[in-house]
C-alpha cells in the first residue's frame, strides 16, 4: 500500500512548506499531497486555505499577497516547535527541489471560478512543460474545475475529492472520467473499492493516523493512504515486510501490532 505524506508531512512538520517536504522525503517518502491555491500574481502556492490567517498568523486572502509575499511569511504558526521560520512555497519550488518524486496529488481548494479557471491554465502548462503526466494527478471536489483540466488536456490525470456518500461518489468519478477516487477513510468499505477498481480508479483515502485503520483500508484493498505521519507510518510498514522475509514460513501471516501513531 502507498503512504502519501499530507500536506507534506503536516503531523511532523510544518504543513504544505519545503522544510515539511524536505523532512519526509528524507525518510523515503516520496509520495505527496498538497493542496494549491492562486496567488495575486497568478501562481500556484502551497497552502490548505484560501487565508494566511491560520498557518501564518498575519490576515487576509491568498489572493492579495504575490507569491515573493507568502514566501516571505512565516507558516509555522501551528508547528511552533519546528526551529527555523519557513514561508508558503509556490509550486514550481517544490517541483525544482526534487527530481526523483514518484507522484504527486495537487489537491485544488474550491474558489471563485475567474480564479478556478485561471488556476487551471497554470496547472495545465505546468504539466506540459514538465511532462508531468505520470507523476502528478489534479484532485478536486470542485467538479466544474476537473471538467476543465479535463477540457484543457485530457492526458492529465484527475482525482474526485469526496467525503460524503450522497451524491454517489463513484459514479460521480466515473462520468468525469477520473482515474483517481480520494475518499475520505471512514466511508471506505471493501465494496466501494471493488466497485473503483472495475472502473479503473486508484483509490486513495484520507487522513489516515492509526495503524489500526491502516490495516483495516489495507484489507479493503484501498491503493493508498494520505497520513499526516508518513515517516512513522513509512518505517512500520518496512519494518513489517522485513519481520515477514525473516520469519519462518509456518509463522507467514502473523499480523504487526497495530498500535496507533497517534491518537488524533
Amino acid at each position: 500500500m502507498i503512504v502519501y505524506g499530507h500536506r507534506g508531512a503536516k503531523g511532523e512538520a510544518p504543513e504544505n512548506t519545503l522544510p515539511g517536504f524536505i523532512h519526509a522525503y528524507r525518510h523515503g517518502i516520496r509520495h505527496f499531497e498538497l493542496d494549491l491555491v492562486l496567488s495575486k500574481d497568478g501562481k500556484p502556492v502551497l497552502v490548505h486555505d484560501l487565508s494566511v490567517d491560520r498557518t501564518t498568523g498575519q490576515k487576509g486572502s491568498i489572493s492579495k499577497y504575490t507569491a515573493a509575499e507568502l514566501a516571505a511569511m512565516d507558516a509555522r504558526r501551528n508547528t511552533s516547535s519546528w526551529p527555523r521560520p519557513t514561508g508558503i512555497p509556490s509550486l514550481e519550488d517544490l517541483l525544482d527541489q526534487f527530481h526523483d518524486l514518484e507522484h504527486l496529488q495537487l489537491e485544488v481548494k474550491k474558489d471563485s471560478r475567474q480564479r478556478l479557471n485561471i488556476l487551471s491554465n497554470r496547472l495545465t502548462e505546468i504539466i506540459q512543460r514538465r511532462n508531468l503526466y505520470q507523476t502528478a494527478a489534479i484532485t478536486s471536489s470542485d467538479t466544474w474545475f476537473l471538467k476543465q483540466i479535463r477540457r484543457r488536456n485530457k492526458n492529465i490525470r484527475i482525482g474526485l475529492v469526496t467525503e460524503r456518500k450522497f451524491p454517489r461518489p463513484i459514479s460521480m468519478a466515473s462520468r468525469l472520467g477520473c482515474e483517481y477516487l480520494c475518499i475520505n477513510w471512514k466511508l471506505c468499505s471493501k465494496e466501494l473499492v471493488e466497485q473503483a477498481h472495475r472502473r479503473g480508479m486508484h483509490v486513495s483515502t484520507w487522513t489516515v493516523n492509526r495503524i489500526h485503520d491502516m490495516l483495516q483500508l489495507e484489507e479493503m484493498g484501498v491503493d493508498s493512504i494520505i497520513t499526516d505521519f508518513p515517516t512513522s507510518t513509512r518505517m512500520f510498514f518496512d519494518n513489517r515486510a522485513r519481520s515477514a522475509l525473516s520469519l519462518p514460513q509456518h509463522l507467514e501471516g502473523v499480523s504487526a501490532s497495530s498500535e496507533a501513531l497517534s491518537t488524533g
